[in-house]
């Protein structure tokens, strides 16, 4: 049996406006439900409860292996903002009563606890065990996911503030970072190289800013992105993502090679999602993208490289989860823009979720980090940082299967 889904404005081919009919596979289906089930008996309720520090109300940096947190690293300020992110996101969804509150309380942490005491705006990088301040850089990358999480906490909230406290934070980011060739600097330290990876992050910000409040301005935010991706970050000869870059946005001398696969594959989601909000055909990069990600980016076991050379040649041999999330999230894309592969892969990419990150955990609602060249376990801790990559993909496929609804 095929389920028929009516999906609006996919298919650059039709006029956005237009309807056309996507037969979705038993196979998604059936893997659509196993991940949220997982999502909602396993993982909210185990990084909701284990994950929060009892006498803060903040949020741990990592699980050990046996689901107890781990007291003694340090944790990333950022870890509070995508946990606040993926809390909202279960909020709205009503996966989790207590999710509203729970992001409430970790953005308050940061207001209260992680401003930069000495600058005007924007937040340190690091606390320590006992909850001090550790490392006082300002991290441009660290400051995408905390637009990501004001967007949200407006969404589920409706309150002002975090729009206020968007804008106030986008001002410090222009004033304080922003690059006469592009972009914004990355952050306040010296770095020897430019990265794509932050603004890939301020791209997903901008576009939920816009959906959010519907103000065109974040959506021309997110156009400026675009215009990085593709005047830069894009590699049209060899149809691949750039990572590494010099202060002119020219490939880095040193690192200018090293591309990462998962980035390609969440880029591909990226622009999809874009082209949506924009108008614009954006199915050139996405296709070159998504096809190369599958020429070059898998292992045998069909985990995906951490990173790897320009020419496809290998530059170590291991596979973390999230690059596996957002193989998920680009066949989702891909399904939509109507290529028949997708909904197949992507089901796929959920059931190798589970069998070498998920599954495999010790503790129900846990993950296995990453794996070697034997797809072996290489540590066994779980980073917290991680559920943002999940919550996001599950939502994908749940939302594109019950989009009959």
């Amino acid at each position: 049996m095929r389920f028929a889904l009516w999906v609006q404005g996919l298919s650059f081919t039709e006029h956005l406006d237009s309807k056309r009919e996507i037969m979705v596979n038993d196979t998604l289906i059936t893997a659509s439900l196993r991940f949220q089930r997982w999502m909602t008996n396993e993982a909210l309720p185990l990084w909701m409860s284990r994950g929060i520090v009892p006498h803060k109300q903040c949020h741990y940096e990592r699980l050990k292996a046996n689901g107890e947190p781990d007291l003694e690293t340090n944790t990333r300020v950022r870890v509070q903002a995508r946990q606040a992110f993926a809390f909202a996101s279960a909020y709205r969804r009503g996966w989790a009563p207590e999710g509203r509150s729970l992001a409430v309380q970790l953005c308050e942490f940061i207001e209260k606890n992680a401003r930069h005491p000495r600058a005007s705006g924007g937040y340190v990088h690091l606390m320590d065990s006992e909850w001090n301040i550790a490392d006082y850089k300002q991290d441009l990358y660290d400051h995408a996911f905390y637009l990501l999480a004001f967007a949200w906490l407006y969404t589920i909230t409706g309150d002002a503030i975090y729009l206020d406290r968007a804008e106030s934070l986008q001002r410090w980011l222009d004033d304080s970072f922003a690059s006469p060739v592009g972009g914004w600097r990355e952050g306040d330290y010296e770095v020897g190289a430019r990265r794509q990876n932050p603004h890939m992050h301020l791209f997903e910000s901008y576009m939920s800013l816009y959906e959010a409040t519907e103000q065109a301005h974040w959506l021309a935010r997110a156009g400026e992105i675009f215009a990085l991706f593709q005047t830069r970050f894009f590699d049209a000869e060899h149809r691949v993502l750039r990572e590494f870059f010099d202060d002119n946005w020219q490939p880095h001398p040193d690192a200018g090679n090293i591309i990462e696969p998962g980035h390609m594959v969440e880029w591909v989601w990226l622009l999809h999602w874009y082209g949506r909000l924009s108008g614009r055909n954006v199915s050139i990069w996405a296709d070159a993208l998504y096809e190369k990600a599958y020429q070059i980016g898998f292992a045998s076991s069909g985990l995906m490289f951490d990173d790897m050379n320009i020419d496809g040649s290998a530059r170590g041999s291991t596979k973390r989860s999230w690059p596996m999330t957002e193989v998920i999230k680009a066949n989702i894309a891909q399904a939509k823009a109507g290529h028949k592969d997708g909904e197949e892969r992507a089901a796929e990419a959920i059931d190798l979720l589970f069998t070498y990150y998920l599954d495999c955990a010790k503790v129900a609602g846990s993950w296995v980090d990453q794996r070697d060249a034997n797809d072996e376990v290489v540590n066994d801790f779980a980073p917290a940082s991680t559920l943002y990559h999940l919550m996001v993909a599950c939502t994908e496929v749940v939302d594109y299967c019950n989009a009959n609804t």
